[in-house]
């Protein structure tokens, strides 16, 4: 039985803002996520969870 792929959490949007933020954004544009460095990918994940909890705790 094939596996399914679960939908991702991240828009596509955010992804590649992600990325132009980190300045790899021309990257993926020309040859995907997968050629980004595993560093870099460690560090969209970082911001990525950096935004969520912004938006989800507000600053007092």
């Amino acid at each position: 039985m094939p596996r399914r792929r679960r939908a991702g959490i991240m828009s596509e949007k955010l992804k590649y803002e992600l990325a132009d933020e980190l300045g790899v954004g021309d990257i993926v544009r020309r040859e995907g996520f997968g050629e980004v460095s595993s560093r870099n990918c460690g560090n969209l994940v970082k911001r990525a969870i950096e935004r969520a909890e912004r938006t989800v705790s507000p600053k007092k």
